[in-house]
This record gives C-alpha cells, structure tokens and sequence, in this order.
C-alpha cells in the first residue's frame, strides 16, 4: 500500500539525472488521484526509468518502448481514477505498463520457423532487438528503504536473454519477468496481470522450463554492472585492430563457435570461417579509414564505429556493435547499422580527427 509517512514534497524534476528516489509523500499520491497534474508527474518520474526498462524487456526494442512508457502513462493519467490505493502506485502503474505491453507483444510475429541454434535463439528471428546504454541503466535506482527496484545485472539485460524470451508466450514472459527479475510476490505479480496465484505460479514454472530446455546461458559474469578487465582488454585489442584495419588480428580474437549478426537485417554469420570471411570481404571493399569508441550497452562491451570515407574530411557514425566474449575471446557480435543510436550513448555523428582523440581512454572507464 501506499506509505503513510509523510515527507516534504517538492516540485519534480522531470530530468531522470535528478530522480528523487525517496519514498512517495502519500499526499503526492493522493493529489495525483484527485487529478493534480504536477503529483502525477512526480510519480511519473519516480517510476519513468524503470517502467522503461521493463517494457524493453518485454519487447526487446528499446525505440518501442519509449512509445509504451509515453502509453502507459498516457493510460495511468487518463485512467487514474481505477487507481484504489490497496497496491501501491507502483505495483498499479507495472500493471498498466504490462498489459500495454501485451497490446504490442499481440502483434509480434518471430522471423523464420528455425528461432533457435543449438539451443540458443538466433537473433535474426527477433531483428527488432535494439541495444540498451549503460548509462541509462544506472538510472535505475538501486535501493530504496523498500526495495523498489532491483540494480540491472548482466543476466537480466543482455541480448541473449532478451532474444531467448522473445520465444515465451507474452504471460509467461511478463511473469519470469515480474517475479524472477524484478522479485515481485506471487500476490503482486497475480495483482499486476490480473490473474490468480496459482496461475502465476503455473506460468512462471513453465517459463523457466522451457528457458532450461532451450539452454540459455548468461555470461560467466552474470552478477557484474560493469565491464570486466578481460573483456576491456579484448576490447581494447579489437578496437586497435579495427582502427589499423588488421583483419588478421580480429581473426585471432574470434572463437571456433562465433557468431555475427547485422541488424535492422538479421544477417546471421556462424563459426569462424564464415565471420572472418566477411570481415576479409568488408575490408576488400573498404575505402577509407574506422574510428572505433569504447562503449557499454546491455552490461556488455561494446563499441560505436565511425567511418572515414578517402574523399571526406570526417569520420560518420556507421553502427554500435555490442560483443559477449568467452575465454577471453569474441563468442558474439551485434552490429546495429544505424547513426541514430548514437544519440543514446552521447556520441556525434561526426568526428574530425581532434575530436577523435578525445574519447581514445573510455576503455578505461568502462572498468
């Protein structure tokens, strides 16, 4: 239920950087019923960040769940009399964001009648999938004195994961979702999709059935928030080769077992020798120079690309490509083609060489 305590109430920063992660003045909320616009943005911006997050999980795209958080508040604020305060605001609002996820989910259809590689879901069956920034993520509140949300580790967000429950059925989904990641009670998830308990306890076992038999696997550092050492150094190494153009040494950092996919396509690469070809083939064609920028999305390493053409004077954002690594080598390669995601991680769309150089150690905030 909604606290009872009473706290000082401030007028709302929309802003995400300056979330006030404190409990919810009850009379916030009790304004916000009433219809009072500016307690209803406080609690907007209370929960913004994390409904986001759970609608990406959802759905796996993150510019479509920019359109379900817009949807779902749009519902709470038009709908907000259904509002009864015996769950809290919370629990009422992942109800709204959940089944305004359905909605979308209705209308999914997978790629391809084969969605999965010796057990793992290949991503060119779920193309939508979009990368999520790190420094997003953080936003996510860490703890509160009653522990609203849970800090986004490795094993929650990254891309496997996300590509592997795609394959769920949409109620199944929202409730591993719901209890397994964000630990709602079976009687706040039952509240939140509207459904019995044993129906949610039904649901969920079966999910986490069929996630065992199709293998899913995090990575061996499922808890961490942060890039590892091993995986900035390996980072480090394929941006050397990248910028040097030594498609030899990119070589040498894949695994027998790697795999490259290229989206908005869902061109799919598997086994070294098929992805080394096309590495060699890209660099027969190549006309110009790369510029490669250590970034992290999904709690994984990743790096933004930028390409210099021999008859421009600037490097032009070409694609953000996330990596799962291994053994201390590339077991996975995302490449999203497209200069509009680099607006996410606050990067430009042009370099010059000055500018460049600027960004030469984010490897090394990455650990």
């Amino acid at each position: 239920m909604a606290s009872t305590q009473v706290l000082e109430y401030r007028e709302p920063d929309i802003e995400m950087s300056g979330i006030d992660r404190s409990p919810i003045d009850a009379r916030v909320i009790s304004a916000f019923r009433r219809g009072d616009e500016s307690a209803f943005a406080a609690v907007a911006a209370r929960f913004r960040r994390e409904l986001h997050v759970h609608c990406y999980r959802m759905l796996g795209s993150f510019d479509e769940a920019e359109d379900l958080v817009q949807e779902t508040m749009l519902r709470a604020w038009r709908y907000r009399h259904t509002y009864q305060g015996r769950a809290s605001v919370r629990t009422w609002l992942y109800r709204v964001a959940t089944n305004t996820c359905f909605d979308r989910v209705g209308q999914r259809v997978l790629v391809g009648e084969d969605t999965r590689s010796e057990g793992a879901p290949l991503y060119s069956a779920v193309p939508w999938i979009q990368p999520y920034p790190d420094a997003l993520l953080d936003e996510m509140p860490e703890s509160t004195p009653h522990a609203e949300a849970r800090a986004v580790t490795r094993e929650t967000i990254e891309l496997a994961f996300l590509a592997t429950i795609q394959l769920l059925p949409a109620k199944q989904r929202a409730v591993l979702l719901l209890r397994d990641v964000m630990e709602f009670s079976a009687a706040e998830a039952a509240d939140i999709l509207e459904d019995s308990i044993a129906a949610v306890n039904s649901a969920l076992q079966r999910a986490r059935t069929t996630l065992k038999q199709l293998k899913h696997r995090p990575t061996e550092t499922v808890l961490s928030r942060r890039v590892s050492f091993d995986e900035t150094v390996l980072l480090q190494f394929l941006m050397d080769a990248q910028q040097r153009g030594d498609v030899d040494r990119i070589v040498e950092l894949l695994r027998e077992d790697v795999r490259m996919t290229l989206f908005p396509d869902g061109m799919t690469w598997e086994g070294r020798d098929a992805v080394a070809a096309e590495h060699y083939r890209l660099k027969a064609q190549s006309d110009g120079q790369v510029r490669s920028i250590a970034i992290a999305a999904n709690r994984q390493p990743a790096v933004a690309i930028y390409v210099r053409r021999l008859d421009d004077t600037l490097f032009r954002a070409w694609a953000v490509v996330l990596l799962a690594v291994q053994d201390a080598k590339l077991k996975e390669i995302a490449t999203f083609v497209s200069p509009a995601l680099f607006a996410r991680f606050d990067l430009p769309l042009t370099l010059t060489d000055e500018a460049s150089r600027r960004f030469d150690h984010r490897a090394e905030e990455l650990l």
